[in-house]
């Protein structure tokens, strides 16, 4: 695996809501990204000039609003910025592309679509980043082809998001519900039990026949996938 395929992405939140700000960092950091806050806007166009890898912006908020904080960054950086927000008028969101957020979310808003978004628009600031891997597995997410050995893996759609997830999240412990969540959403009507399906349809593609067996089972918690 490349050096940088190892990097910590750097976030950025400006949110004066303390309690959705609280929730955002812990996300965020159990995603595995390094996390930087701020509860006003003069203090995130500050922090927002340190040049962190993503910034993720409310609308509303003291001392400077969200949308002269979302320009003065972009008249410097072209850092990717996601601007959150509870108005969801159609003029509201032009208003924010207009001054240069690169995308917009309304508030309530599910974590695992603002993660998804944040894992897109790195992608889109990082295209080496779309391959990814654990020893002499490799995914190239721009071409959607997936090798073991150097072999050519054939996946389903919903094998191949799975085996991404675990990627993305290698070495940590997911429980089946986490995985389900992540994969398949939170809205989706089904059972958690069909992660151990999909588990055992992966490893009959990426570990049968290879000593190094990556998809490991944690008695009692779940499964990770180990480099």
């Amino acid at each position: 695996m490349s050096e940088q395929a190892e990097r910590t992405y750097k976030i950025l939140v400006v949110e004066d809501d303390a309690q959705i700000l609280r929730v955002l960092e812990l996300e965020l950091k159990h995603e595995g990204y390094e996390v930087d806050t701020a509860r006003d806007g003069l203090a995130g166009l500050e922090r927002a000039l340190k040049e962190p890898d993503l910034v993720v912006l409310d609308l509303m908020l003291p001392k400077l609003d969200g949308m002269e904080v979302c320009a003065r960054i972009r008249a410097k950086s072209n850092v990717p910025i996601i601007m959150l927000t509870a108005k969801d008028r159609i003029p509201d969101r032009v208003a924010g592309l207009d001054h240069g957020a690169d995308d917009y979310l309304t508030k309530p808003f599910s974590i695992e679509e603002l993660l998804a978004r944040i894992r897109a628009r790195l992608r889109d600031r990082n295209p080496h980043d779309n391959v990814i891997g654990a020893k002499d597995l490799t995914m190239d997410r721009d071409r959607h082809e997936v090798q073991r050995g150097g072999k050519d893996v054939q996946l389903t759609a919903k094998e191949y998001a799975l085996l991404e997830y675990l990627l993305l999240h290698r070495n940590k412990v997911h429980t089946r519900d986490e995985l389900f969540n992540g994969v398949w959403g939170s809205d989706f009507l089904g059972d958690s039990n069909l992660i151990d399906v999909y588990i055992r349809y992966l490893r009959g593609k990426i570990d049968d026949g290879f000593e190094d067996k990556l998809i490991q089972t944690v008695r009692g918690v779940g499964y990770a996938l180990k480099d």
